[in-house]
């Protein structure tokens, strides 16, 4: 495939702190230092991730280590939410190469963040790996949609990356000061509960949108 005959896909962004983040981002990127490019910043937010699964696995021993969770969060956002607007602002975009580089990276920092919140003891191995799995399923209708419908999903209702970063460092905190809940007199780790709560409404997505695309594709191409 010639670069000439590659067609990015429209970005749908509609996630509540979009406005403002997009703005802050703009501010970043022209402050940034010449010798500073889009995949030191990639780089930067995939050792961010790796840093955060780090830090979940290490709060087994170190309960202190979910702060250090928290801060690798911050970086992740850094790197991985400038790398774009920074290739845009310079006119340094690589369309090809950009998409497919920030999303396997993004793949495999899911894997460790998952993995060390698995490794945590605040969350059971299996509900870490069905998490993981509706992750990949999402990724996949996502990545899927982006090459046969145009639209490349930034968000899903008001949630975003950014969005999902807040609450998993917010639940962090909570976390430190309660890993149990009480549901009907049973004790379950809050980890655990966020979990099935996210891999429902993962799930319920990925249903959605595969069947809406899946009759949108059927119409454009309804055979004669």
């Amino acid at each position: 495939m010639s670069e000439h005959s590659f067609k990015s896909a429209a970005r749908q962004q509609q996630s509540i702190l979009s406005p403002l983040e997009k703005k802050l981002l703009a501010w970043l990127a022209r402050r940034m230092p010449p010798w500073i490019n889009s995949d030191h910043l990639t780089l930067l937010g995939f050792l961010g991730m790796v840093m955060a699964g780090l830090c979940y696995a290490a709060a087994r021993w170190i309960p202190l280590a979910l702060a250090g969770a928290v801060v690798c969060l911050g970086i992740n956002w850094f790197g991985d939410s400038l790398d774009g607007t920074l290739a845009r602002f310079r006119n340094r975009q690589r369309p090809r190469y950009g998409f497919y580089v920030d999303h396997i990276v993004d793949s495999f920092g899911a894997i460790f963040l998952i993995g060390g919140l698995g490794l945590s003891g605040y969350m059971t191995g299996t509900v870490a790996m069905a998490l993981l799995i509706a992750y990949f399923l999402l990724a996949i209708e996502l990545y899927l949609a982006t090459y046969c419908v145009g639209v490349f999903r930034l968000s899903l209702s008001i949630w975003g990356p950014t969005e999902l970063r807040i609450v998993l460092a917010v639940g962090t905190f909570v976390l430190y000061v309660k890993p149990r809940v009480t549901i009907l007199g049973q004790q379950y780790l809050l980890c655990d509960v966020s979990a099935v709560v996210a891999i429902i409404g993962l799930t319920v997505i990925v249903i959605t949108s595969a069947i809406r695309n899946t009759i949108r594709l059927y119409r454009e191409e309804r055979l004669p």
